[in-house]
């Protein structure tokens, strides 16, 4: 028996320190367990944050306009429509001065008429103001949504070439050439 004892008492301070290593081990781990949590639940809460704060921009950027904020698809629709009517005016203003060179009337009422034609494609040229601003409005709301898309954006997504980095796509549209030909 006094072996066992001899033994015990030998192996007991050996077993409490290995018990106290495991205790503080664990409490350890506890704490960067504990730790770990937060940080998720923070990224978590960072990211919904985030995820909500885009979805309220985007809401904004597509919700029927208000007098404060407007939409860039309506927008450019005004633009393409106030484009459309100023150049219609121009050519019909263009068009009734070619028919005065070409009856070749010189008189008085003739003139002011024709002074009146040219007044009205100054003021149609006037539409570029307009449409300008529409259009940086437009533009502005567009790279709010790229910014915010693009810090949501994993690193090392290949970047989406756009026209903007390309140059305008022509498409279907008439080329100069083609507007020379008409007028020429």
């Amino acid at each position: 028996m006094n072996d066992a004892v001899a033994i015990r008492t030998e192996l007991e301070p050996l077993f409490d320190s290995l018990r106290g290593f495991f205790d503080r081990r664990i409490a350890e781990l506890s704490m960067e367990i504990s730790a770990t949590v937060q940080l998720v639940d923070f990224s978590e809460t960072n990211l919904s944050g985030q995820l909500g704060r885009m979805q309220e921009q985007i809401a904004t950027l597509v919700a029927a306009p208000n007098s404060a904020t407007r939409n860039s698809g309506l927008e450019l629709e005004a633009v393409v429509q106030a484009t459309e009517a100023a150049a219609n005016r121009i050519m019909e203003a263009a068009e009734a001065i070619g028919e005065w060179l070409r009856i070749g009337d010189r008189d008085a009422a003739s003139l002011e008429a024709v002074a009146a034609r040219v007044n009205v494609i100054f003021e149609a040229c006037s539409f570029q103001d307009i449409t300008s601003q529409r259009i940086r409005r437009a533009i502005e709301n567009l790279q709010q949504v790229e910014t915010m898309l693009t810090d949501l954006a994993p690193a090392g997504l290949p970047a989406v070439e756009t026209a903007a980095t390309n140059g305008p796509d022509p498409g279907p549209d008439l080329g100069q050439a083609d507007v020379d030909r008409m007028f020429g």
